[in-house]
Order: structure tokens, then C-alpha cells, then sequence
């Protein structure tokens, strides 16, 4: 593996200035920076580097995160790598502390098209629930959704939603975006052939024909929040053992203002086999709900969130296409294809075609 090219900012000078303006350290300075381990990501460079200081440094991250994008997606998903960075740096200080990882700097080049990000190192701390594809165990699960639902609650319906942060989508972007859909659709079908049954194609058009009956959910603005967009559970943190801390998310080059279910299904219907969804996802959305009511949120029912779940499922259909159609491998776009499937038959889903 070739090692990625570090960003400018990781170097002493420059890292000491960073730290100043995050808050994490005084009067003294970054000495010496040492590679720890790196790894790479589909779109990204995840790089743990360890510090050595001079002077006062008490309180100071003796390791941090430095991530960076991989060359071969940042010109085409540039907009992520300005959305994470927007993330971290204006809307995570906003938020209740302990459900992400502290940033202490992120800056996005315009012109270059290239960023990157300080966070703070959790891998002493925290670590992921598992090894991909392995599902969570009971436990994780819990924790992991609860964690999203008090995510989900610090913006749900918030007033600044769609105006300093973010943006409300008009039923002309979302006619847009769904006609884009359509032929990204028709590729595909094309491509898969005879692997994409009957049955299945019926179901496409006919999302793609209602669409905009579909959309209505997400065009009332209604019980509304900042969405991750790729909550596996891959995307959270949990405290290793004897570790008594707060599950972290990470990765937020796909956040928006969306119906906070569609997170919700892509976790669970998306990523797990039917028997592990069938025997977690009644649980795992109780936990939720009660979190949401937990956090002050009032006039979302239970029979709503089933609502939203079932609906958001149904969207989810779209997601291995939209895969495909910027070149992530089947291995990935497949798997999510045939297990989103079978949440939607198990969920009766396609009764919401009318």
C-alpha cells in the first residue's frame, strides 16, 4: 500500500496552531509527529498519529485522527469530504457533548478540491462492534440505536433546520434527483439482466411512477432531523470493556435534513439478514421511540415511526443503484440489494405503491 500524502497541516508548526485554536492546547508545542497506523477507507485515508510535545502540554492529545480524502473519489465526491468538514466544524459544537468525536480542526480547499480533518483518538477507548459483514449483538444494537436516537432528537424539527443549517430539498429537486434515479435505473436493470426478477422491476417503476406521492412524507417538513446517511453500524463507536463512556458516530460526508427512519433502515433492513432483522428490529425501534420521548420529543407516536420505518425501507430499494452507479463493487450493492428486498416483502412495503 502506498502511504497517502500527508496534509500540510501535519506539521509541527502548523499542528500547534491547530491544537491552539481547538482548544486542547496552551503554551506548549508540537514537537515530534509519528505515523501510528493508517488505513484506507472506500472514499478516505484514516491516519492515527502519536505526539510528542515541548514546553506545558497537560491536557493535550498525545494521538489523534487525521483523515484525509483518497485520491481516487476526491474529485467525484468532493461534496462529501464539504459536508463532513461543515459537520464537525460548525454543527457537532452545536450538539450535546459525548456523540461525536471532538474535532480539533477541519478545513476544505475550494479551489483544490482536497480537506481534512483532527479528530480526537478513541481507539484506546472505543472500538467498533465488529468485523464487517458480522452483525451487532443484542446489547451493541441497543446502545448503537440509542445513541442515534439522541442524535436524531438534538435536531428533530429544530427551527434552524433547512436555514442556517442545511437545506430543505423543493418537490422539484426531489423530481430531479428521481428522474436522474430512472436512468441510473435503467443501466442497471440492464446490466444485471435476468438476476433482477420480474417482480422486482414492477416494484422500481412503480416507485419511480409514485415517487411523487412518496415524497410528500419528507415535503411536510414534519418531525424532520439531520439525517448521517450512512448509519451502518460500522459508523459508531462503543466503549470497550471497563470503559464507562458514551457511543460515538463518525462519518458525515452524507449528512442532511431527511425523515430520521431512513437511517434507521439503512442499518437495519439494508445490512442484516432477515432472521437477525426479524429478531432485533421490533426491539431496536421500542428503544428508539422511548429515547426520542426520553429527549423531550412529543407528538411522534409509535404508529408513526412504524409509518416512517416501513416508508423508509421502501426507499432504501434505491440505495444499491445509486451503489453501482458510482462504482462501488457488488460486493457491496448485491448484498444490500437482496437483504433490503426482504425487509421490504417481509415489511409489506410495496402496499405503500398503492
Amino acid at each position: 500500500m502506498t502511504s497517502p500524502q500527508l496534509p500540510a497541516v501535519v506539521e509541527p508548526a502548523k499542528l500547534t496552531a491547530a491544537l491552539r485554536r481547538g482548544g486542547v492546547l496552551d503554551a506548549g508545542a508540537v514537537r515530534e509527529i509519528k505515523v501510528l497506523h493508517q488505513r484506507d477507507t472506500v472514499v478516505s485515508h484514516i491516519i492515527r498519529l502519536g505526539l510528542r510535545y515541548v514546553g506545558e502540554s497537560a491536557g493535550a492529545p498525545q494521538s489523534l485522527i487525521v483523515k484525509i480524502p483518497n485520491s481516487a473519489f476526491a474529485q467525484t465526491l468532493a461534496d462529501g469530504g464539504r459536508r463532513e468538514v461543515g459537520y464537525y466544524t460548525q454543527l457537532a459544537p452545536k450538539m450535546p457533548p459525548g456523540l461525536v468525536p471532538r474535532c480539533y480542526d477541519g478545513q476544505f480547499d475550494e479551489q483544490g478540491l482536497t480537506w481534512h480533518l483532527l479528530l480526537e483518538d478513541l481507539t484506546d477507548s472505543h472500538a467498533t462492534a465488529g468485523q464487517w459483514p458480522l452483525p451487532p449483538s443484542r446489547d451493541q444494537a441497543v446502545a448503537i440505536v440509542t445513541t442515534l436516537a439522541r442524535w436524531h432528537a438534538a435536531w428533530w424539527d429544530h427551527p434552524d433546520l433547512g436555514d442556517t443549517v442545511g437545506t430543505f430539498a423543493s418537490a422539484g429537486d426531489s423530481a430531479q434527483r428521481m428522474e436522474i434515479f430512472a436512468g441510473h435505473y435503467d443501466r442497471f436493470a440492464d446490466l444485471v439482466g435476468d438476476r433482477l426478477s420480474e417482480e422486482r422491476r414492477i416494484i422500481y417503476r412503480r416507485l419511480i411512477d409514485r415517487s411523487e406521492q412518496l415524497s410528500q412524507r419528507y415535503l411536510s417538513r414534519r418531525h424532520l432531523s439531520i439525517t448521517h446517511g450512512d448509519a451502518h453500524i460500522w459508523n459508531f463507536l462503543l466503549p470497550r470493556a471497563g470503559v464507562a463512556d458514551t457511543v460515538r458516530i463518525f462519518d458525515f460526508d452524507l449528512w442532511s435534513i431527511n425523515v430520521p427512519t431512513l437511517d434507521l433502515a439503512f442499518m437495519v433492513a439494508m445490512h442484516w439478514y432477515p432472521e437477525r432483522r426479524q429478531g432485533l428490529e421490533r426491539l431496536l425501534l421500542n428503544f428508539y421511540h422511548d429515547t426520542l420521548i426520553e429527549s423531550g420529543i412529543t407528538g411522534y407516536t409509535r404508529g408513526a415511526l412504524d409509518r416512517d420505518y416501513r416508508w423508509a425501507v421502501l426507499w432504501q430499494i434505491t440505495r444499491p443503484v445509486w451503489q453501482w452507479s458510482i462504482n462501488l463493487p457488488p460486493l457491496i450493492w448485491w448484498n444490500n440489494l437482496e437483504r433490503v428486498f426482504a425487509a421490504v416483502d417481509d415489511l409489506g412495503c410495496e402496499e405503500l405503491l398503492g
